[in-house]
């Protein structure tokens, strides 16, 4: 029998491990007709609740549930590469413990496969539930991610997909520490079949996602698929000299013609403070991808594994 890995990358989701197990089970009886086994890996990111525990009770009714435990939080960038590693199935999938990521699609992501798609990825087509100011941010992140990036990056994709083991190799070998998955996955390409569903709101407990963080993490999207920001920068900064260099010769101008009066030192004052933000700003760009390139240089760990079973 070929082998389905399924990942689930957990922070403090002690309250959703046992419900989304058995919805889990269901919906791999139905791909045991197809001879396919399963292997169940919970990646734990540093959770300060009893996820672990939780965990370790299953594993103690079913032998194919294992898990690995980071010493701390690293992300779940992180706990998706540790997911790529440490499995070996023919198969691989990542879930969201929460269920927000139904596994009764399995059956139809793994048709999809048989038909002869290397990967299979989900799509949310609304965003019921979510606070609309999130919802208003989360879609102009896409549309601008598809006009500065080159890689396909789909509007309310989901990290929820299934792939065939080479789809999986591919991605564990872009070793990168700045890890944006959704544009890594489109990065590697593939055969890619999009499905569709109605978003699903949480079974327990609270998002771990809040809106500092998804700004944070569009950011981290932005500057690890697009050089854009740095043409725009550059942009700006030749517009301003262009425009400093034509103000000069109406200064010279005027002066010549008119005299030089003592006047509009308010209105200079502003335009040396816009003109001010404008290269602060252009600056920070900058930074953000020096930034990126120091922490690819000290090449720390992407995680570190506190126990494994």
């Amino acid at each position: 029998m070929k082998v389905l890995s399924a990942v689930v990358p957990c922070f403090n989701e002690e309250e959703n491990i046992k419900d989304f197990y058995d919805e889990f089970i269901k919906a791999v009886t139905v791909l045991k007709e197809k001879e396919i086994d399963y292997e169940l890996l919970f990646v734990d990111d540093g959770s300060t609740d009893d996820t672990v525990l939780k965990v370790k009770e299953l594993k103690e009714s079913d032998s194919k549930v294992h898990l690995v435990s980071f010493s701390r939080n690293f992300g779940k960038e992180a706990a998706i590469y540790a997911g790529l590693e440490k499995t070996n199935g023919d198969y691989v999938v990542f879930l969201d413990a929460d269920l927000q990521d139904p596994p009764s699609l399995l059956p139809e992501m793994f048709s999809y496969i048989e038909e002869g798609y290397d990967c299979v990825a989900t799509r949310r087509v609304s965003r019921k539930g979510e606070p609309p100011i999130r919802s208003f941010f989360a879609r102009r992140f896409y549309k601008i991610m598809k006009r500065l990036s080159k890689t396909e990056i789909m509007d309310g994709a989901r990290d929820y997909r299934l792939m065939t083991r080479q789809v999986a190799d591919a991605v564990v070998s872009l070793g990168e520490n700045n890890r944006f998955s959704k544009g890594l996955f489109g990065w590697v390409g593939f055969n890619t079949k999009w499905i569709e569903f109605e978003n699903v709101e949480r079974r327990k407990g609270e998002t771990k996602w809040s809106f500092w963080k998804l700004f944070m993490y569009s950011l981290e999207g932005i500057a690890s698929f697009s050089t854009a920001p740095l043409g725009i920068a550059a942009f700006i900064g030749g517009l301003f000299c262009f425009i400093a260099f034509v103000a000069i010769i109406f200064v010279f101008v005027r002066a010549l013609v008119f005299g030089d009066p003592t006047s509009g030192w308010p209105s200079m004052v502003c335009i040396i403070l816009f003109v001010s933000g404008i290269q602060l700003f252009c600056l920070g760009i900058v930074g953000q991808y020096l930034a990126k390139t120091y922490t690819e240089v000290k090449n720390r760990p992407k995680y570190i594994v506190k126990e494994e079973i």
